[in-house]
């Protein structure tokens, strides 16, 4: 049983089985990470029969009741940060930049700075009312490196945002991926959600969101394959679990992949290739950047 109190919840325990506090509550209350549960156990803002608790792994019995008291969070705002970054085109209405594998792209809870929004804001001037997000109109992982465009008006960021829901842009990737292929080149249909097992990950769940990638393979190894990837549609973590499901996840990748991989951090994913029509000319942009030393030195290994 689950009751939604301002900015409580209400819970019981009707499980006949003894249970873990923090999993039970991270299961509950869809909106926290169990490692924010844990958080929250420990800052005394979890009570069991109206008392705190201070183990994770309190062990909860039939006709507990959970109190879970969600601290009120602080408001994030994106500031100027003297971070550099590479710019790879830049006019009045767009800036195209090149991605470092590792950087966040916005402020988020437990990334409020140092992220790639922090370093655009303080390289140039955007207007847009949005604090946390501003000219943000598509993301890449932290972990993946490469093109990203951004809006530097509202003209521009309706613009590019249709174009992202009409599919008219190009985004293309190349990607490491473990084994071998029969095939030259395939297609993946296959709906993505949120997976019922792990909130952190997406999956393919029948009823989830279209999703659509192509790929070609252009070269093979042994045990390893270098895809070009080119995104139809652009759901979260799309390419990483379409890559998992047809069972060549690409490699180093912390969620999806096996924990046995290539030596590197992060996985070995890159965005490539990016073009659109430009908002205001209405011309064919199209941008292209090697993929980072690591992925390069990675390459070299493998052709030998």
């Amino acid at each position: 049983m689950r009751k939604i109190i301002n900015n409580s919840f209400d819970l019981e325990y009707n499980e006949t089985k003894k249970g873990r506090l923090d999993a039970f509550v991270s299961e509950q209350v869809e909106e926290l990470t169990r490692s924010q549960v844990q958080n929250f156990i420990k800052d005394g803002a979890i009570l069991v029969n109206g008392q705190a608790v201070s183990k994770n792994g309190y062990k909860l019995t039939t006709g507990d009741k959970i109190l879970v008291n969600v601290p009120e969070e602080k408001p994030i705002k994106a500031i100027p940060e003297n971070i550099p970054i590479e710019v790879v085109y830049e006019d009045d209405d767009v800036i195209v930049v090149n991605k470092p594998q590792g950087m966040v792209v916005h402020p988020a809870a437990g990334h409020p700075d140092k992220t790639l929004v922090n370093a655009i804001l303080y390289h140039c001037q955007i207007n847009d009312d949005d604090v946390i997000r501003p000219g943000i109109v598509h993301r890449i992982d932290k972990d993946t490196s490469g093109l990203l465009m951004i809006a530097k008006n509202n003209l521009a960021k309706q613009s590019l945002m249709k174009q992202l829901k009409e599919k008219s842009n190009l985004r293309e990737y190349l990607a490491i991926v473990h084994g071998n292929f029969k095939e030259k080149s395939g297609k993946i249909t296959a709906p993505l959600a949120r997976s019922k097992n792990d909130r952190k990950k997406q999956a393919v769940v029948e009823g989830g969101r279209h999703a659509v990638t192509h790929f070609t393979v252009l070269e093979q190894f042994e045990n390893y394959s270098l895809l070009k990837l080119k995104l139809e549609t652009g759901r979260t973590h799309q390419i990483r679990v379409h890559m998992q499901y047809i069972g060549h996840p690409v490699a180093g990748d912390p969620l999806y992949g096996p924990k046995h991989t290539l030596p590197g951090k992060g996985q070995f994913l890159h965005a490539e290739t990016l073009g659109f029509e430009h908002p205001r000319t209405h011309k064919w942009m199209e941008f292209s950047v090697e993929p980072p030393k690591n992925f390069q030195d990675t390459l070299t290994h493998l052709r030998h």
